[in-house]
């Protein structure tokens, strides 16, 4: 598992990031080693590498709209590390441990607040910060509901089984109204560049996933 392609490519991404950093080698050897264990828990059937992956390749598409390139890489290594479905305060602790984390391997401060700021926003996906970073990174952590019909299924099945606790009618509510209120917004995504690309196919998603859960 943890020699796979992915792996390798994630690790390529991650210390190329480090080297702009700056950031002693060593120190980003435990820190990659603690996220690629964390992210592979066999409970994430969402909230895993893939995600992470796919946030990393949707920032080097758009890296000509971001001022700060690395917060955002950050943002995307950190912002589910911790990941309780059964809790609501998820991207608070993720925050937390972040700043912890970039602390100890001396990361200057305004770059821990940003990251900080950006990871929090994504709790209700509403910006805390008046950048285009953080509504760009708002946009890619929603991508997934704006992909074709059949990946978009297999995002939802996915999320699902992290919430495999709950009774189906426990599920299906709490699903709708999280899916309504998306569907309820004026704009899903906040960026012309996702805005243009997306915004229908998110509408249609969503509304076919709320007929299946209401049927």
């Amino acid at each position: 598992m943890h020699n796979s392609p992915q792996i390798s490519q994630l690790r390529g991404d991650w210390f190329d990031l480090w080297s702009k950093l700056q950031i002693d080698t060593n120190l980003g050897e435990i820190v990659f080693a603690n996220l690629i264990n964390t992210y592979s828990n066999t409970a994430r059937h969402y909230h895993n590498l893939d995600h992470i992956q796919h946030i990393l390749n949707l920032l080097q598409e758009v890296k000509e709209l971001i001022n700060c390139l690395t917060v955002l890489q950050l943002c995307a290594w950190f912002h589910d590390y911790i990941y309780d479905p059964q809790t609501e305060d998820n991207e608070i602790n993720s925050a937390t441990h972040a700043i912890k984390i970039l602390s100890k391997c001396s990361i200057d401060f305004e770059t821990i607040q940003l990251v900080k700021q950006i990871i929090i926003s994504t709790r209700k996906h509403q910006p805390l910060l008046n950048n285009i970073d953080n509504l760009i990174f708002l946009d890619i952590d929603l991508a997934i509901l704006g992909t074709a019909p059949d990946k978009y299924l297999k995002y939802s099945q996915a999320i699902r089984k992290e919430y495999c606790h709950l009774s189906n009618y426990e599920y299906c509510q709490g699903r709708i109204k999280v899916l309504t209120q998306f569907l309820n917004r004026e704009k899903i995504y906040y960026v012309d560049y996702f805005y243009h690309q997306l915004e229908s196919i998110a509408r249609d998603n969503l509304a076919t996933e709320i007929a299946t859960l209401n049927s």
